[in-house]
């Protein structure tokens, strides 16, 4: 993970993080949501505080969301926090959120219950 961080350009960082501290705000402010950005050098979740959920979070204009659901899916493995979703959004855009369609039924079903 830190290899990754280190082919990143500064750029491309900070956008990430300023990703990650907009759609916490956003889950805090507007829905309640007690959530906060992940320390990703103590190896958290880029957001943390979604019960059930392992979010990886992506403020690009050109996202590669098989590439990015497998980082989500690897890395909910190794921290065993939840299904692996991909919050996503471009520039003047909404955000996403993507999952695995078997990781939705399971979710869906528990919420019909």
């Amino acid at each position: 993970m830190e290899k990754d961080l280190k082919k990143m350009g500064r750029s491309s960082r900070n956008k990430g993080a300023n990703g990650e501290r907009e759609l916490a705000n956003m889950l805090r402010d507007n829905w309640g949501y007690e959530v906060r950005r992940g320390q990703v050098f103590n190896h958290q979740s880029d957001i943390v505080g979604l019960k059930g959920i392992h979010p990886e979070v992506k403020r690009v204009e050109k996202l590669n969301v098989q590439q990015a659901m497998e980082q989500a899916v690897k890395e909910a493995q190794i921290r065993n926090d939840g299904l692996p979703t991909v919050f996503h959004r471009r520039n003047n855009k909404e955000w996403l959120v993507t999952m695995r369609l078997t990781d939705w039924i399971d979710l869906y079903g528990e919420w019909i219950k």
